[in-house]
């Protein structure tokens, strides 16, 4: 029977619950159990797909075409042997959505529709059904404790650890116990408070992580002990890392595992975190350092292209150097000269990926920089499209563009195509007053690799599976006139023959895709194409040491 630790959050939000949990979760994975994890979100949106980066970050893509919460990246990057999918993240909306389509069809034969039981118990379906089949299944609460909208997920969990025992459940809340400089001491009353409003709603937690700037005293963790009910052994310290990635070590340091082994009664082998450890080493250890530019629409924002950063750190430690992102705001760009001494002083560009018009002319004078310059290039998505375009305008004459920029444009360059059959061979039909979220080429699908290209010998495959999200496409009718001019079709979807990746046979390291490979990429190994993309950035550097140019003042650091 799966056993479940639900976690939760206090005080402020943005603690880390997602990576915490993920910790806790890659901890437990390294003693040799089953462990899979769940994002519960409280807001009505039936799924991120439609949201704004600025409102919600990236929105992360499983193998089973969900859109989903980017603690789900986290889930994937912290463990090895369990992958993500539909049933690994939910929304109130998505619940509402299912049980009102089931008062629709009388399923409650007639009966009043309420929050207790028909809410709770959709909740509590979902979450049993996530974790079936796994040793222990982690289940992550959105928000903070005391949020209106979450009061319906509490409950939920409330009822579940009545239900399943104090054997087979267990409650983790993760709170912040902020440092007063003017003071010199850490304070603990927001973790009591915290706790207090937990207990409110019937639940009494079982394991505090304490988040802090500074360490903790000995003194300040027994009087946490004493006034949250919770043992001594279980008030788990957790002050800042120099990186995520250490934070499983720390949880380890604390023995966490070995408390939630005794407390679910599990026999099983001590945790092996070498690998975690080899990780770090070389990531906090790396003498040498090359630099990226993002030329992308939210560069301000942490959490738009979470997956990418972690995905380029990734590729770093493969090839033992630290990889420094420079972010151009991709608008700017196009008005602002000086924007392009960050291009210029970068040892490899990347475009990633997104929707609508607005940076794409700044986005392909990155391009255009870096087909022309030999500095490697890797476009994502967007990016991929972009690079035909520039290459068809600048190299072919054609007056190329998207359908997606321009419906009327001459040459449809790339476009909106009608029907495709998914992975399960099913026809697909969308158009343009299709609803956004349903319009998308979405999850892992199997892509060929032309037989002497660059990206087969990257992947040294012949076929690769990837995940995608978007909805334009790349027109088949003008590939033979982008091949003759020197732009190579390096890879087609298996089931539709769709462009999936293209590469410049004249150049050092240019290559586009369709798909998103920041998805797979973990820590431990990185993902072959940013291992290769990272390496040519090397090797760029390398060669060209002593032609940077100057730095403006008004390029950002």
């Amino acid at each position: 029977m799966t056993k479940f630790i639900f976690v939760t959050g206090g005080v402020v939000s943005s603690l880390g619950k997602g990576i915490t949990a993920a910790s806790v979760a890659a901890l437990l994975e390294a003693r040799g159990i089953k462990v899979t994890m769940t994002k519960l979100d409280p807001y009505i949106n039936v799924d991120p797909g439609t949201m704004s980066p600025f409102q919600h970050g990236e929105v992360f893509v499983t193998e089973d075409g969900a859109e989903t919460d980017l603690d789900l990246g986290y889930y994937e990057r912290f463990l090895r042997h369990s992958k993500m999918s539909k049933n690994n993240n939910f929304t109130s909306g998505k619940i509402y959505q299912s049980v009102l389509e089931k008062e629709r069809r009388g399923d409650y034969l007639g009966g009043t529709v309420q929050v207790i039981p028909h809410i709770t118990d959709e909740i509590k379906r979902r979450i049993h059904a996530s974790g079936e089949g796994y040793d222990i299944a982690m289940i992550e609460i959105g928000g903070t404790v005391g949020d209106i909208e979450s009061l319906p997920f509490m409950e939920a969990v409330r009822q579940m650890r009545v239900e399943l025992g104090h054997s087979q459940s267990m409650l983790m809340h993760l709170t912040l116990v902020p440092y007063i400089a003017s003071a010199g001491e850490s304070k603990t009353k927001p973790t009591q408070h915290s706790v207090k409003e937990l207990r409110s709603i019937g639940l009494q937690p079982d394991v505090l992580i304490c988040r802090s700037e500074h360490p903790i005293s000995e003194d300040n963790r027994r009087k946490i002990a004493l006034f949250t009910n919770v043992e001594e052994r279980a008030v788990i310290l957790c002050p800042d890392a120099q990186s995520i990635y250490q934070i499983p070590s720390i949880l380890h340091e604390q023995q966490l595992d070995d408390l939630i082994c005794q407390r679910f009664g599990l026999q099983t082998n001590t945790a092996d975190l070498s690998d975690w450890q080899a990780f770090t080493d070389v990531l906090l250890n790396a003498e040498d350092s090359v630099t990226v530019a993002m030329v992308g629409k939210y560069v301000e924002l942490p959490d738009a292209y979470k997956s990418i950063n972690e995905a380029l750190l990734h590729a770093g430690v493969a090839n033992h150097v630290k990889v420094n992102i420079a972010y151009v705001d991709a608008e700017r760009l196009e008005t602002e000269n000086a924007l392009m001494d960050v291009i210029k002083n970068a040892d490899a560009v990347l475009v990633p990926g997104g929707f609508g018009e607005r940076g794409t002319v700044g986005k392909m004078q990155a391009i255009s920089y870096a087909r022309t310059h030999g500095v490697p290039y890797l476009g994502i998505c967007l990016g991929m499209q972009l690079a035909v375009i520039e290459f068809a305008r600048n190299v072919i004459g054609l007056e190329a563009n998207s359908t997606e920029f321009d419906k009327r444009t001459k040459e449809p360059l790339i476009a909106l195509i009608t029907e495709w059959f998914d992975e399960k061979g099913e026809l697909q039909v969308r158009s343009d007053d299709s609803d956004l979220g349903g319009t998308m080429r979405l999850g892992s699908q199997k892509a060929e690799l032309v037989e002497d290209s660059r990206l087969r010998q990257i992947y040294a495959s012949p076929t690769i599976s990837e995940r995608h999200r978007h909805r334009y496409e790349m027109n088949g009718r003008y590939i033979d006139a982008l091949q003759d001019a020197g732009m190579k079709i390096s890879g087609y979807s298996a089931k539709q023959h769709l462009v999936e990746a293209v590469e410049l046979t004249d150049h050092p390291w240019f290559i586009a895709v369709q798909f998103h490979p920041e998805f797979t990429s973990q820590p431990r190994g990185g993902h072959p194409l940013f291992n290769s993309f990272v390496q040519a950035a090397i090797h760029h550097k390398a060669q060209h040491a002593n032609d940077k140019q100057p730095m403006t003042e008004h390029q950002p650091s």
